[in-house]
């Protein structure tokens, strides 16, 4: 609609060959053909207007261009000088549906052809330079139009993609969230309500405290999960491990864990990478790995790049605590999405007893120098 508004405007300029027409002293046979030819211009005009775009190629807008200026010059040249206005419409129509790399052809072609039926027609000159520039400024004006259009889509385009991008990187983000949070929760509650089970008939007491540690469980997940959703949750270091010294006892695995990690100048983006390294790597362990014995540490190491800090989670059992032992599960591959946004890196492998990760984050300003 703000199109066929903002065209019809521009056609008040028409206004000089209606004006020969109603009162040119035309006879009656020549004003007939004149209004057809008039109107058949219009509609062209508008029809290679408004199909800006839709053609694949530029071979039929050339044509089109080509019937313009054929009707253009028949109309001047049989019916007088006022119809030179006509080829400013010609230019126009050249910069608005042609690229650039051909518009700068067309536009100063029919401002040149224009020229030589001004010259052909009686007094025609006097119409050319009230004509001319209005020819060259309107064509070339219009190409800047259509390249501002086309970057104004390709600008629509690309924010309809970046928003996708988002959504699809916020789901993402979303999924590695519930899958380490849910993952590490419901295997805790799974261990506990075995035991629950096995206590039930000679120690009810112990079972009842299991009991109470699964609603435990339970509540802080649906907590984590509600603030996770929410994007607020950044998990802490010592929290993790605290947890981690939990869920290895419940599932029968002697744990070696530091008590109070130095993770003093560590950025929060880093310290939150590890924490969810080390909730992941121990349901892990938990789930897969049928340990006896999980040992962690938190090192501190100065490199070329800078003070890194390393969490290694290391096991001694039998099976793969990797996830499935056909190469990394979604955790691992989720984890190391993670780690690579903070700037780490994750390796993960078995040893000749057990299963290693060490996940390592960048660690801030150094406390101190070593290897």
């Amino acid at each position: 609609m703000i199109k066929t508004l903002w065209t019809g405007i521009w056609l008040v300029y028409l206004s000089a060959p209606v004006t020969d027409l109603l009162h040119g002293g035309h006879s009656t046979g020549v004003r007939v053909l004149g209004w057809i030819g008039l109107v058949a211009f219009v509609i062209w005009y508008m029809i290679l207007l408004f199909r800006t775009g839709r053609w694949d190629r530029n071979v039929p807008v050339l044509g089109s261009l080509a019937v313009l200026s054929a009707q253009s010059t028949l109309l001047a040249v049989t019916l007088g000088r006022e119809w030179l206005v006509l080829f400013v419409y010609v230019s126009i129509a050249s910069g608005a549906a042609l690229p650039l790399r051909y518009a700068r052809w067309t536009i100063p072609g029919a401002a040149a052809l224009m020229t030589s039926v001004a010259l052909a027609v009686p007094d025609g000159t006097a119409y050319l330079a009230g004509l001319l520039i209005p020819a060259l400024l309107g064509g070339f004006a219009m190409t800047g139009v259509r390249e501002l259009v086309r970057t104004t889509v390709a600008l629509r385009e690309a924010r309809a993609t970046v928003a996708h991008l988002a959504a699809n990187e916020e789901r993402l983000r979303l999924a590695r969230d519930l899958h380490d949070l849910l993952g590490h929760s419901l295997s805790l509650i799974t261990l506990k309500s075995e035991l629950a089970g096995r206590m039930l008939p000679d120690h009810p007491d112990k079972a009842a405290q299991q009991v109470a540690d699964i609603e435990r469980v339970s509540r802080q997940a649906l907590v984590d999960v509600r603030e996770a959703v929410s994007g607020y949750r950044r998990p802490r270091l010592a929290a993790e491990l605290a947890g981690a010294r939990v869920a290895l006892t419940a599932a029968g695995v002697t744990p070696d864990i530091p008590l109070e990690p130095d993770v003093a100048d560590v950025p929060e983006e880093s310290e939150s990478a590890l924490a969810w390294a080390l909730r992941e790597a121990v349901t892990n362990v938990v789930r897969h790995s049928g340990a006896s014995r999980c040992t962690v540490t938190v090192a501190r190491r100065q490199t070329l790049d800078g003070p890194v800090l390393d969490l290694c989670v290391e096991d001694d059992g039998p099976g793969t605590g990797g996830g499935t032992g056909e190469g990394p599960g979604h955790g691992l591959t989720g984890l190391a999405e993670r780690l690579h946004k903070a700037g780490g890196t994750l390796e993960a492998g078995p040893l000749k007893q057990g299963f290693r990760l060490v996940a390592r984050v960048p660690a801030g300003p150094a406390v101190g120098s070593g290897t």
